[in-house]
């Protein structure tokens, strides 16, 4: 098959070659087209896993199947803060951002209220997406050091970022249910990313919900490997690197330092052969 869906048959057919008509020889040919072409794998693998990636994109956003966290995302969209007034905020699931031909996928736990909920963008417009922004553009992941809103030029190059839940939640505890209900995202999104290497968990809930994913996809590992900072295991295709979340109670506190996380992606470009 090509990649635009039509056979080679199909193809030659529509150039007027078919099995009653004789194809030229390599002699008569020799000249009129030159040596044949390879294809440039690298980028129609990015043009199929853009497409399937932009069709998750299309079912995340339009997703309401769960009403404790639509009744609150779409309440925090209207009522503000004080600080974003004069904002329009999204107020919807956040898909997830990034290289469709990544090697490395970064996931968290879920949009924040103030944050992802309102500018539509993966850790973007909150202290967490500041402080992972800053250690992408450090590790030459991403084209600028923070990210604001979805049209401010940001581009990431071999990263893409994903959740496990993709509505902000109340407290920022989505309940069992909800993350069961959000997993099949991110189990579609491994699947449209086939060539990842390397998954980074933000926060134990992230590393849970990875390898729920990674089960689902066929992926399992007994025993189930614990959460930690600094964690590594490989799994399938996969390794799955844990990293603290860089939430305020743990970058303010010390818990999770610049170099720390940077060293996580520096761990991360290594084993997806980045480096």
């Amino acid at each position: 098959m090509g990649w635009n869906g039509t056979s080679l048959l199909q193809r030659d057919v529509g150039k007027g070659n078919h099995p009653g008509r004789a194809l030229p020889s390599a002699r008569d040919a020799r000249g009129l087209e030159g040596p044949p072409r390879r294809p440039n794998l690298p980028i129609l693998v990015a043009r199929v896993s853009a497409r399937e990636l932009a069709a998750i994109r299309r079912d995340i956003v339009a997703c309401r199947a769960c009403p404790r966290l639509v009744e609150w995302r779409e309440r925090v969209a209207r009522e503000k803060v004080p600080r974003f007034a004069d904002q329009e905020y999204w107020g919807r699931p956040v898909p997830g951002f990034g290289d469709p031909a990544t090697r490395i996928l970064v996931v968290g736990l879920a949009p924040a209220a103030h944050g992802g909920n309102r500018t539509g963008r993966i850790f973007t417009g909150d202290r967490s997406g500041d402080f992972l922004y800053a250690s992408l553009h450090r590790a030459g992941l991403s084209n600028q050091p923070q990210s604001t809103s979805r049209d401010d030029g940001l581009k990431l190059r071999g990263v893409y970022l994903a959740s496990v839940n993709r509505c902000a939640p109340p407290g920022n505890r989505p309940t069992p249910e909800e993350r069961d209900t959000c997993l099949p995202y991110l189990v579609r999104e491994l699947r449209a990313l086939d060539q990842v290497r390397a998954v980074v968990a933000l926060g134990a809930f992230a590393w849970d919900g990875v390898l729920r994913a990674f089960a689902t996809l066929g992926h399992r590992m007994r025993p189930r490997p614990a959460f930690g900072h600094g964690a590594e295991v490989a799994i399938g295709p996969y390794a799955l690197l844990g990293c603290f979340h860089p939430s305020q109670q743990n970058t303010f506190t010390g818990k999770l330092t610049p170099a720390m996380l940077d060293a996580v992606l520096a761990r991360a470009k290594a084993v997806a052969g980045l480096a």
